[in-house]
């Protein structure tokens, strides 16, 4: 049963969860709504996490989605610091950790995802933090300051923030990466290069191409003071920051026999493709990507939001919201990456501006029609590209690359297909 007096229960108090709590009362839903969520606050935004959370610019009360009275006055029954433990999808019921359970009419999955830990010696030492909790972020920011050094582990976007935050507090940083440039596995050559050398003009150091095999305490206090390396130099630190990817948290799903596959496998409605009463949204979705004909999990708060409207807009049997181009940004130091899209099947890269400017945009195409957009400090070619990715328009590519030419008459010259 769905519709306006179900009962509605929520796996999850993230930003994906929150919303859909949100939204399912103002589309009119009247019937009991429960948010289950293992966090001992209410849902908050998460990004700033890596950067005005660390420079003490915002704390939990800053960060809600709501206010904490929100809850009670829209007569949403939130638990805090509660995690669901299994789902029978035949009794439609849902066991809590604090021993209780709770029946649903709709059940939505938002249970995120969590920090992938790396299986190597030393891993359960005191200083070797993740970045994907207030809590989190709470003893980072504990854990570094002026003369502090600070190991990341992963050049990745999360990564790249907390050095540029962790350069802000006074710390020395050093950023660890296999591969042999950061970003390799979500950015172009020439990104890379780009957010290389802007660090390490903010003093940010990195050793690419390196594996790390351990952590040390060389004092025995059951405290991280090293990273050792493949080659067998240890770096000293006074903590790590681990951020080399995250996993779906799916096994409840799992465990009830949903179709996952790194994540619960839904439909453009956010519905689970295994029981017409189970959604699945945010990180712990593996949804429809219409715009490039394939399936694929996202990392990202406007995924986030948009699940959560077409979970809610199906429960309440409105229209399904049009489709929308996928986005994330990051900010790093005065820098802003707005990215729209995903460089998939791509032949063809156009830069457009000039990197060294500190203002440019890469543009990345399949034939003649653009998959992806990474802006940087360039919010015009962010918000005509996203426009472009949507529509799938053929691109005249000398405009593209042409600064001179607007990004509004590169795309009024696009032609239909």
């Amino acid at each position: 049963m769905s519709g306006a007096n179900a009962h509605v229960v929520i796996v999850g108090a993230g930003h994906a969860g929150g919303t859909a709590a949100a939204l399912l009362r103002q589309y009119g839903h009247e019937g009991p709504i429960t948010m289950v969520g293992d966090e001992p606050i209410p849902p908050y935004q998460r990004p700033p996490l890596s950067k005005a959370w660390l420079k003490g610019e915002a704390d939990a009360e800053s960060l809600a989605l709501k206010p904490t009275e929100f809850y009670a006055e829209a007569n949403i029954d939130f638990r805090p610091g509660v995690t669901a433990t299994a789902l029978n999808r035949g009794e439609k019921t849902v066991a809590l950790s604090d021993g209780s359970s709770v029946s649903y009419d709709a059940l939505i999955l938002a249970t995120g995802a969590r920090a992938i830990a790396l299986p190597i010696p030393g891993a359960g030492l005191s200083g070797i933090l993740f970045l994907r909790t207030a809590a989190d972020a709470e003893a980072l920011k504990a854990a570094v300051g002026p003369g502090k050094r600070l190991a990341v582990v992963g050049g990745g976007y999360i990564g790249l923030e907390v050095a540029a935050s962790g350069r802000a507090l006074g710390a020395e940083v050093v950023v660890l990466e296999r591969e042999s440039r950061i970003l390799a596995r979500v950015a172009c050559q020439a990104l890379s290069d780009f957010f290389q050398g802007y660090h390490e003009t903010h003093g940010v150091r990195f050793e690419l191409g390196c594996s790390v095999v351990g952590f040390e305490d060389s004092d025995g206090s059951g405290r991280v003071t090293g990273v050792k390396l493949e080659d067998g130099r240890v770096l000293d630190c006074d903590a790590v920051v681990v951020g080399v990817g995250a996993t779906p948290n799916d096994e409840l799903a799992r465990d009830a026999g949903l179709d996952c596959a790194r994540g619960v496998v839904v439909d453009l409605d956010a519905r689970s493709v295994s029981d017409p009463n189970v959604f699945a949204i945010g990180d712990v979705a593996h949804r429809p990507m219409p715009i490039y004909d394939r399936m694929f999990r996202m990392e990202s708060v406007p995924n986030a939001l948009e699940q959560a409207k077409q979970a809610a807009s199906a429960i309440m049997g409105r229209p399904r919201p049009s489709g929308e181009c996928p986005w994330q940004w990051s900010d790093q130091y005065d820098l802003k990456l707005q990215i729209a899209g995903y460089a998939f099947d791509v032949d063809e890269i156009v830069i457009r501006g000039d990197p060294a400017s500190g203002k440019f945009a890469v543009f990345h195409l399949k034939g003649d029609q653009l998959q992806s957009v990474e802006a940087i400090n360039a919010p015009p070619e962010f918000m005509m590209g996203k426009q472009l990715i949507l529509n799938r328009k053929s691109i005249d590519k000398a405009k593209l690359a042409d600064p001179s030419v607007s990004m509004k008459e590169v795309a009024a010259q696009t032609a239909a297909h």
